[in-house]
């Protein structure tokens, strides 16, 4: 039986400029696509019309096509990752897997569990840096531990990359050295037991125009002001490679949220008790009121706070919500309502088309004041304020929510005034039982 290796698609579903697809196609075996719908994954998400899943399944449909153009194909399986491998490495000589990494703690359990099976079948498994430029431990403070405030992380961050440049991987080259290939059967979204959802995804063709003028548009949710790659990002229809050299030419901002990114899979990578907890222990002490009614209303955008009500409006119908939506959002939520910020994060792992693990924790304890960011607890956001500011003529909120001045609309569930005095009353008898002194 002719060896060959695998290349397994994960969460970079693309051809070009992919390192662990590149390494693969580099060697001199042929290389088999693989892709695994994981029902480990799969079998958690509640909601069977879910849009990530279909934007998955449109991507692995390109992919599958793009290779059968080139006489190859890609195998597409649903099942438990250890199972399915079982069965390849009967059907298949294969030499080595390569892949590229992924930071998650199931993503790395589940790597450990396939690198050891292969390892005992007498093959090798191999993993590369491919969705971030900076990963673990590679940008740490002189005393070599790790940052946990962001600038300072962000200049050092911008120093490495000064020294290193961004070296892509140019598979065009190589393309034909995959795996002669009948094409293979692509199971429907119904066979994976869900639904078509009808979901729009943004192009990856972030205008150079639109990230020129990003600094000056981000802020406004009414503008076609952001570049929405953030699912690109989340699935890696879009080199992070690329990004950065487009951010280069166009934009700081826009390089600095990209930076963002990679501080918070830093933050999960060295502190992985920020998945359960607040990054501050001390922060675990906050009487949260967890009115269950309260977070229903939140979550229907029914709470009466209009800005507060478009934004999960928005959530709820798209699967996005505009940057700074999701900040007003969540400062409600944890400081206006004082119900725990991991409510609101499991929600937003829920609805997020572009839902990454690091970035939704590392948002929401941002929120929440819980988290690794400098700034003091007591900062909270004032809807209001925040709605003059950034959607003056109420385009966004009349968008979102149409029945707005009308007897239909609630009343407010909460004074914001007496409720912010309430969060900060109760942070400070938290820290304070502590001994902490914020």
């Amino acid at each position: 039986m002719q060896p060959l290796n695998i290349f397994w698609f994960r969460r970079d579903l693309r051809l070009n400029d992919n390192c662990g697809l590149y390494k693969a196609l580099k060697e001199s075996e042929p290389v088999l696509a693989v892709f695994i719908f994981d029902t480990n994954i799969l079998s958690q998400l509640e909601d069977k019309n879910d849009g990530r899943v279909d934007f998955i399944h449109s991507s692995v449909s390109q992919l599958k096509t793009e290779l059968e153009k080139r006489g190859s194909s890609l195998l597409i399986e649903v099942g438990k990752p250890q199972e399915v491998y079982q069965k390849l490495f009967d059907e298949y000589n294969i030499k080595a897997i390569y892949t590229n990494h992924d930071y998650e703690p199931y993503a790395q359990k589940r790597d450990d569990e396939i690198k050891a099976l292969a390892q005992n079948k007498g093959a090798q498994f191999f993993t590369f840096k491919d969705q971030v430029i900076f990963e673990k431990d590679e940008v740490l403070k002189p005393n070599g531990e790790p940052y946990t405030v962001y600038t300072p992380y962000m200049k050092m961050w911008k120093q490495k990359l000064t020294e290193k440049g961004t070296k892509s991987f140019d598979t065009t080259p190589l393309l034909n050295n995959f795996f002669n290939a009948q094409p293979f059967a692509l199971p429907t979204i119904e066979d994976i037991g869900f639904e078509k959802t009808g979901v729009t995804i943004p192009p990856t063709n972030a205008s150079i125009d639109l990230l020129e003028n990003y600094k000056q548009t981000r802020d406004y949710p009414a503008t076609k002001g952001t570049s929405k790659l953030s699912v690109h990002l989340r699935f890696g229809t879009i080199s992070i490679r690329q990004l950065v050299k487009k951010a280069l030419e166009a934009s700081d901002t826009f390089l600095n949220e990209l930076i963002w990114r990679e501080f918070y899979m830093m933050i999960l990578w060295h502190f992985p008790h920020v998945i359960d907890g607040a990054f501050k222990p001390q922060y675990n002490h906050i009487q949260w009121r967890n009115n269950e009614q309260e977070f229903k209303a939140w979550c229907e955008g029914k709470t009466g706070i209009p800005i507060v009500d478009a934004g999960m409006r928005e959530l709820n119908k798209t699967g996005y919500m505009h940057n700074r939506v999701r900040m007003i959002v969540a400062s409600f939520l944890t400081k206006n309502l004082l119900i725990d910020w991991r409510w609101g994060e499991a929600y937003f792992a829920k609805k997020l088309l572009d839902f990454e693990l690091a970035s939704n924790n590392g948002g929401w304890q941002w929120a929440a004041g819980t988290g690794c960011d400098a700034a003091p607890y007591f900062r909270v956001f004032n809807p209001t304020l925040q709605t003059q500011k950034f959607d003056p003529e109420g385009k966004y909120i009349k968008k979102w929510v149409p029945e707005l001045n009308s007897l239909e609309y609630p009343q407010p569930i909460v004074d914001l005034s007496s409720s912010r005095k309430r969060a900060l009353q109760v942070y400070k008898e938290a820290l304070s039982d502590e001994g902490v002194h914020a």
